[in-house]
């Protein structure tokens, strides 16, 4: 196992996400923040206390979970349902989605058909904590934490202490970590 990024390390890039989803969209309005359980939830809460802190406004970040929108239903047991919290109304507005690893792109397209279904946002933008390339479909990020190429024999695991209970970590497992 090799640790590529620590505390300081997600700290940093959550902050430079943060201010690129700012900058993009000039401000929070009309921005809203939406995890992908389970890691991109604690994400979004950190993003939307960043840019609450930057603002100077309250920012409620919410959760999509995918879990029944998948494409790989059939092919392995389904995890538990998480809730899907949206904390306001996604029409004309512009949705960030936010996860810990973006890899093949099937939980995207998942969590795109999820947000079909409660309504049209203006705008669906994407921010992960980091890129390991192997997409499957053509889906790509527009903040990215840390790109780290991988074999598809590695893992990347994120821990984060919200989640894991332990200190924040990017590591990879595997053949050739």
């Amino acid at each position: 196992m090799s640790t590529v990024m620590d505390a300081t390390d997600i700290s940093r890039a959550l902050t430079r996400i943060t201010h690129e989803i700012l900058e993009r969209n000039r401000d929070a309005e009309g921005v809203v923040i939406l995890g992908i359980p389970t890691r991109g939830v604690e994400l979004a809460e950190r993003i939307a206390a960043k840019m609450a802190e930057v603002e100077g406004t309250t920012i409620v970040p919410g959760a999509l979970d995918v879990t029944m929108y998948r494409d790989d239903l059939r092919l392995k047991a389904p995890r538990a349902l998480e809730a899907t919290n949206v904390p306001e109304d996604i029409d004309g507005r512009v949705v960030v989605l936010v996860d810990d690893v973006l890899m093949s792109g099937r939980t995207i397209r998942a969590a795109l058909d999820a947000l079909s279904d409660l309504g049209r946002p203006k705008a669906v933008q994407l921010a992960v904590l980091v890129d390991r390339g192997h997409r499957e479909l053509p889906i790509r990020a527009d903040f990215v934490g840390k790109n780290l190429p991988t074999s598809l024999a590695e893992k990347v695991r994120v821990r984060l202490s919200g989640t894991d209970g332990s200190d924040d970590s990017v590591s990879i497992e595997g053949s050739g970590a």
